[in-house]
């Protein structure tokens, strides 16, 4: 198992330099040649996950190590799925550089079992499903996140009327604002979801729930953010540019909490 895990990163980095390439030149070629390197990284990543989880005897996500293995591999599996049904030529590269980059984080996460005193508390099945349940909603989140870029880059070259090939690549505005709507209607229930499973969770387990631990409150105001949105989109009918850079400052505060909170949290120590 150990060759896979270089194998799949080295891929990865082709592919989504293809992409790049793609995106600099309008190659069609590269673009097939990165698609089927991602379709082979995602292949390698669900062998994986499986060989491991055997090798454990567990569901692989108690780590910070499997968290971001899992993250990416979610990132890959939506962004093939996209591909096949929407015609959106950069949203998998854009949503892969930040799959890309969890699985490079990775590597600098002890990819060990859990400790051996926590082998107990963490052995609990409500504790994958709340896990599994947040990646997935940073999944649609990353998704909704790429098209958001896409949509100000855009924007900006309509502005500038820097027209070309690679603008009409973008996908219309419409379908990118519609495209990342539909993400965080996904994601935002689910965080919601995951958010009251960690709490019964810690009720069950600790007696407590960890109201005040800083990734509780960081995850708080991620849901807060994205809910803003949804409020403004839904019941105000606001679209457009501003919607934009709100939903991308939402996915950059989900990423502080994602990595900096943990650093002071008393709660999520193995996490």
């Amino acid at each position: 198992m150990n060759w896979i895990y270089p194998v799949t990163i080295v891929l990865y980095s082709f592919s989504v330099l293809g992409y790049f390439i793609d995106f600099l030149q309008h190659n069609r070629k590269v673009n097939r040649l990165a698609f089927w390197l991602l379709s082979i990284v995602w292949v390698l990543q669900t062998s994986f996950f499986i060989i491991r989880a055997l090798e454990l005897n567990r569901v692989p996500l108690l780590t910070p190590f499997e968290g971001l293995f899992f993250y990416a591999w979610l990132v890959v599996t939506l962004s093939l799925v996209i591909n096949w049904f929407f015609r959106v030529d950069f949203l998998v590269f854009f949503a892969n550089v930040i799959g890309f980059s969890m699985m490079a984080f990775s590597l600098f996460t002890p990819d060990g079992d859990i400790p051996q005193s926590m082998k107990v508390l963490l052995a609990s099945e409500l504790l994958v499903i709340h896990i599994s349940i947040i990646l997935l909603s940073y999944a649609a989140f990353t998704l909704s996140f790429a098209c958001q870029i896409m949509y100000v880059l855009q924007h900006q070259m309509l502005k500038r009327k820097a027209w070309g090939q690679r603008l009409f690549r973008f996908g219309g505005l419409t379908t990118l604002d519609t495209l990342s709507y539909r993400a965080i209607i996904i994601g935002w229930p689910l965080l919601f979801i995951g958010l009251i499973l960690g709490f019964v969770w810690a009720s069950t387990q600790q007696t407590y729930v960890p109201l005040l631990d800083s990734k509780v409150i960081s995850s708080v105001l991620v849901l807060g953010i994205y809910g803003v949105y949804l409020y403004l989109r839904v019941v105000k009918f606001m679209r457009g540019y501003n919607m934009a850079l709100l939903g991308v400052a939402g996915f950059l505060v989900l990423l502080i909490n994602y990595f900096l909170s943990g650093q002071y949290s008393n709660f999520h120590l193995w996490y």
